[in-house]
């Protein structure tokens, strides 16, 4: 049976992806929000094109009115991770939540396939509240390293390119850069502790310079230019070379500096 209205079709796995992609994000908000490291680092979807839907559909054999109960990645997302052990905790948080229900995973981070791909699905069935009533549709979520999401990638343009039927010499340098990957998202997972320090200290300097710049405004929208110069000159020269302890030091005086004027 032909599906005769497909943009009336694909409308709640569009309404879908955006809502996970919103819920996923607060995911990462809600740690940032409480100054703690998220193990979610971005968050993409899409919803397959009616042309992969027929291909992939007529590969396994599934009937146009079976596709809303057989094909499982017609709304699908992409969770990002910066380390391996994250993929994991992201997985148990998906577990549990109450706004989805879990039909099944699959570990292709343990259980590498072949090709070298490596990544964790999840399968899940949402409810998507339309105009005409509740659907509950298939939706899949991939989670992965930056690592594995850039091979995976290119794994894919090549299976494009080569209609799924790469060369073997190809294939093998796939391989090889698949467990290079690997390899490097297993060295950053030894030094995460000084990565995370270090993108903490990252995000600290910025806020504090973003403070420091808002007091020169305010300095300025006083009338106190001379000051505000000086203070920008002294931003300008930290930023070249300064520490934080010399960061919230300047922030300090730049807050003395506008309350004298405040009265």
């Amino acid at each position: 049976m032909a599906i005769k209205n497909w943009k009336q079709f694909l409308t709640p796995y569009e309404q879908a992806v955006e809502e996970l992609k919103v819920k996923l994000k607060s995911i990462r908000k809600e740690y940032r929000r409480k100054n703690e490291y998220s193990p979610v680092e971005f968050v993409t979807g899409r919803v397959k094109e009616v042309s992969s839907i027929l291909e992939k559909a007529n590969k396994f054999n599934i009937p146009l009115d079976r596709l809303q109960y057989e094909m499982e990645d017609i709304a699908g997302l992409r969770i990002m991770c910066q380390f391996v052990d994250d993929i994991q905790k992201v997985a148990e948080l998906l577990r549990q939540r109450r706004d989805m229900q879990i039909l099944y995973e699959k570990d292709y981070v343990t259980h590498v396939k072949p090709s070298g791909y490596r990544s964790y699905h999840i399968i899940i069935k949402y409810p998507v509240n339309m105009a005409e009533g509740q659907k509950e549709i298939l939706a899949e979520f991939q989670i992965r390293t930056l690592a594995m999401n850039f091979w995976a990638t290119t794994e894919h343009s090549l299976n494009y390119k080569y209609k799924h039927q790469i060369p073997r010499e190809i294939k093998e340098k796939l391989k090889n850069a698949a467990d290079a990957a690997f390899n490097l998202d297993e060295e950053m997972l030894e030094i995460k502790d000084e990565i995370k320090d270090a993108q903490k200290l990252f995000e600290v300097k910025s806020e504090v310079i973003s403070n420091i710049t808002n007091n020169i405004l305010t300095l300025i929208s006083l009338g106190k230019t001379v000051e505000a110069s000086r203070y920008h000159m002294l931003l300008n020269k930290l930023i070249e070379e300064g520490d934080i302890w010399e960061f919230n030091n300047l922030l300090s005086l730049t807050r003395k500096e506008i309350d004298k004027y405040k009265d």
